[in-house]
């Protein structure tokens, strides 16, 4: 079984939820970014340890979080080192509004994985984009990159939609398949 590390930052929790779902069907373990963009010191060592890496964090003002944009500078040290060069990687998201640029998000965590090596990891599935589709089917967004999720702001996690954390659920699945395979 592939070692997989979920490294992500929430604001409000419904990324953290996300994040609880990829690392269940993964079989992965997470580590939070906290409020001040730090993470334990011995993550370090995990994320180092890890034949995967899955990025997560909320899309706001079109980007990844000033928490996880710190994270990501600091893995400038795993990077000159090349530690993770070779690992597979793959991103989730969040935000309010059904695009809310949460491409944006995803496309710098796979440009953070390519700087480090890496080899990335999509959804793999198609989009839910039939009249009969609703926002409880799987990839209801549309996106192909990684896991994305739509929460209202005023929604609690509790009301995450659940064709978006099955979307979540998918990708840790995927994620978990091809590290396993890739680690052989």
């Amino acid at each position: 079984m592939a070692s997989i590390a979920i490294v992500y930052h929430s604001g409000y929790g419904h990324t953290q939820r996300q994040a609880q779902v990829i690392a269940e069907a993964a079989g992965g373990q997470l580590i939070a970014i906290d409020a001040d963009g730090n993470i334990p010191e011995a993550a370090w060592a995990q994320l180092d340890a890890a034949d995967a890496i899955v990025f997560g964090s909320p899309t706001y003002m079109g980007a990844a979080s000033w928490q996880f944009k710190k994270f990501a500078d600091a893995s400038s040290k795993p990077w000159y080192s090349r530690n993770w060069k070779d690992k597979i990687f793959a991103g989730f998201t969040n935000s309010a509004s059904t695009n809310g640029d949460k491409g944006k998000t995803l496309d710098y965590f796979y440009t953070l994985a390519m700087q480090h090596g890496g080899l990335w990891v999509g959804l793999g599935e198609v989009a839910s984009n039939s009249k009969a589709a609703t926002r409880n089917d799987l990839n209801w967004i549309g996106v192909f990159q990684g896991a994305a999720a739509t929460t209202p702001s005023d929604a609690s996690v509790a009301e995450m939609l659940p064709g978006d954390l099955e979307t979540s659920r998918v990708l840790g699945r995927r994620v978990a398949q091809v590290a396993a395979k890739w680690a052989r």
